[in-house]
């Protein structure tokens, strides 16, 4: 219903200027921003120019500070696990190995659940490297402990993505063993209905936001912290990319052996 888009001119101090005038003559008298780091940074933009703002996490690519999990990225999840579970069973009968890519720009947090969740026999993230000889050293691993198939799950922003990969394998194919099938999920992960856990996160930050907005409080990020909403201020969460946990790439890398 909102829609979204991107507009040049706000990266402009005239342009930010001339945003601030548009929703004072709207008579909009504070605004609640759902969105990822650029549409954040842009709440921040309108809160140092005195703009009432208040921030809700939403990117699939759960970066965000201030968010354990943001709204959307469950969603995009499930969407992705479910087709990791449908080509795992042509793979299985066809006894083939399927190549997996998804979303995250330059995160590979939506990859590494996938990987985890789907029993992914090797992956590839921007955070870990791997090149095109460790993911056949992995697939011939998994042949050699008896699977006749098996699922890359790899992230758009990792070093070696599908295209790379596809073409590394098409090239060395003969040497390596394996010809790959690969599946761009892309912007299918964006749509559809929400989830149970989104809709009531959603919920949680969007009464929040209003709570916060008729007290006074802005400036802010909302999110999902240990179970409770929690502020963060905008300045901090612009300011850096969640890492991911160490724990789970640990869990991942040895769920695949």
């Amino acid at each position: 219903m909102l829609g979204t888009s991107r507009c040049l001119e706000f990266n402009s101090d005239a342009g930010q200027r001339e945003a601030v005038e548009q929703l004072r003559r709207q008579r909009i008298e504070s605004l609640v921003v759902i969105g990822g780091n650029g549409s954040q940074a842009g709440a921040l933009a309108l809160s140092r120019r005195g703009m009432p703002v208040v921030g809700l996490a939403s990117t699939i690519d759960n970066d965000l500070p201030g968010a354990d999990v943001s709204i959307g990225t469950t969603t995009a999840l499930d969407i992705a696990l479910e087709s990791v579970d449908r080509l795992r069973t042509t793979a299985a009968a066809h006894r083939r190995v399927f190549l997996v890519e998804v979303m995250g720009r330059h995160s590979g947090y939506l990859a590494l659940m996938t990987a985890i969740a789907g029993g992914a026999e090797a992956f590839a993230i921007p955070e870990v490297e791997a090149d095109p000889e460790m993911i056949a050293s992995q697939l011939r691993s998994a042949r050699t402990r008896g699977k006749s198939h098996a699922i890359v799950v790899v992230a758009e922003g990792a070093k070696y993505d599908a295209q790379a990969l596809e073409a590394f394998f098409r090239e060395h194919g003969e040497r390596l063993g394996f010809e790959l099938r690969v599946t761009r999920l892309g912007h299918i992960q964006r749509g559809g209905a929400p989830n149970a856990f989104d809709r009531l996160i959603a919920t949680q930050l969007g009464a929040a936001a209003i709570e916060r907005i008729a007290a006074g409080e802005h400036g802010t990020l909302l999110g999902i912290v240990a179970g409770t909403v929690r502020a963060s201020p905008l300045a901090e969460v612009i300011a850096d990319i969640k890492p991911l946990n160490p724990w789970l790439v640990e869990i991942a890398s040895v769920l695949a052996q």
